[in-house]
């Protein structure tokens, strides 16, 4: 096992962890100030993804499909939150799963409709389709480590936001005490909307930056939602510095497993049976780390509460 393919598979799973930051960001504000199960976050990072490809193959520029997707998700979210989702905040958890997979069936089929259902080809900038030799030898494509730098400076942006401004203050008081800064004058549909549609935004960046390196294609957002939620759970419910930390843990233990525990297996076992059961195994890596942390610390690592 060589240095260099240890070094592509850990920024392979940088990049995988910074995107479902990006991704578990919002989500969880939205689960810590508003207690609302919301499973169809993951339409909305289809919907960056699709406005994104859209406008960069009218425009032939991805920087303008991204510059696009980012306001016109959180628009749509803004929408649907004031139509569907805020009536939902006094309902209990099992009608905003139905509801919200309801909106998951809506917005598959609006995509359709709009779209058609074939997979939209999404190309990186010229300026970043190529490769970096970050040593000798170790080439890595450019726009993967693009998308590590800027979920970094995002994931810096976001924890400015949130602690040291008065917005941030305002979520930070809302995860805590929701009713207490309602008492306090606060319009509280306001700072919710605020929060959806900021949650909608960062959703649609990974979106647009996961277009290149995956696939855009209708439910592209229903495979990614079971990985954020683990993220979630591991940083602690409300906690911005949680599903930082436990995004790069989940995706570095994501990418390692698929790539190093086959062969590993492969050191006492038939070929045959180590792959089998190295690919098994990988497929549950984030849930036995999951399962470990939460016998370790049951609310998560960070939890916003103490």
């Amino acid at each position: 096992m060589s240095f260099l393919l240890i070094l592509e598979q850990t920024l392979n799973g940088l990049q995988f962890g910074v995107m479902l930051f990006l991704i578990a960001a919002g989500l969880t504000l939205v689960l810590g100030i508003m207690n609302l199960v919301n499973l169809a976050h993951g339409s909305l990072y289809m919907v960056g993804a699709f406005v994104c490809a859209w406008v960069s193959v009218e425009t032939d520029s991805f920087l303008l499909g991204l510059a696009a997707a980012l306001p016109a998700t959180a628009l749509v979210a803004s929408v649907v939150e004031l139509l569907v989702v805020r009536r939902l905040y006094s309902r209990d958890h099992l009608d905003q799963v139905l509801a919200t997979f309801g909106l998951i069936l809506f917005f598959n089929e609006a995509t359709k409709m709009i779209w058609g259902a074939r997979p939209l080809r999404l190309d990186p900038p010229d300026f970043l389709s190529g490769t970096v030799e970050l040593l000798p030898g170790a080439p890595y494509p450019a726009f993967r480590l693009a998308v590590i730098l800027v979920g970094l400076a995002v994931a810096l942006g976001l924890f400015l936001l949130v602690t040291r401004t008065r917005l941030g203050m305002l979520i930070r008081a809302g995860a805590s005490n929701r009713e207490m800064v309602s008492a306090l004058g606060v319009d509280i549909d306001r700072l919710y909307t605020v929060v959806f549609a900021l949650g909608a935004a960062l959703t649609a960046l990974a979106g647009a930056m996961a277009g290149p390196i995956y696939s855009v294609e209708i439910g592209m957002g229903e495979s990614v939602l079971i990985p954020v939620f683990v993220v979630i759970v591991i940083g602690g419910i409300g906690s911005i510095r949680g599903a930082f930390v436990a995004a790069l843990l989940v995706g570095l233990t994501f990418v390692w497993g698929r790539a190093f525990l086959p062969g590993l297996f492969g050191l006492v076992l038939e070929p045959s049976t180590a792959s089998t059961l190295g690919s098994a195994i990988s497929a549950m890596a984030i849930y036995i780390l999951m399962a470990a942390v939460l016998i370790w610390r049951p609310r998560g690592l960070f939890p916003p509460h103490g």
